[in-house]
């Protein structure tokens, strides 16, 4: 097992020089990898998860946007789920919550560089962003948390 010890993008998520604006720097976090497997097991906040919360943001177009890709049986209330990706029934059956979560951040370190899923929680080391998007990750550290609750809700 090994852990490595994560402040990714500190530098520069404290300004983003698009906007000026301060913005806070993305919080801490350990990854363990275990049998290759990367995993960040403790929660990034603290306080828990809301699942209603995480499923507002898997299915938001201007959040985290996981219809366009995955297809969710329990939120067949929305539009347009997609088929790129898996489906995500069942998917707390396949990954425990710290995977889960990695996988929320950024899923290269799960399923390798061809990856076309976003990392959620990174702001360096990406490509084409929008100036006014420099230096922020796509959801908060407690908006990470909700999802992976909404996810750990889907066996």
């Amino acid at each position: 097992m090994k852990i490595f010890s994560c402040v990714a993008g500190l530098a520069a998520a404290l300004v983003s020089p698009a906007a000026g604006q301060a913005v806070l720097p993305l919080i801490p976090f350990d990854v363990v990898v275990t049998a290759g497997v990367a995993a960040i097991p403790a929660p990034l906040t603290g306080k828990p998860g809301d699942p209603k919360a995480g499923g507002k943001v898997v299915a938001e177009r201007r959040l985290g946007n996981c219809l366009s890709c995955h297809e969710i049986d329990a939120l067949r209330g929305e539009e347009f789920h997609g088929d790129v990706g898996p489906s995500l029934d069942g998917v707390a059956g396949r990954w425990d919550t710290g995977t889960l979560r990695m996988i929320v951040v950024n899923a290269k370190k799960v399923f390798g560089e061809e990856t076309v899923m976003p990392a959620f929680y990174r702001v360096d080391g990406l490509n084409r962003v929008r100036p006014e998007f420099i230096g922020k990750p796509i959801l908060t550290a407690q908006q990470v948390e909700d999802v992976v609750a909404f996810l750990a809700t889907l066996k």
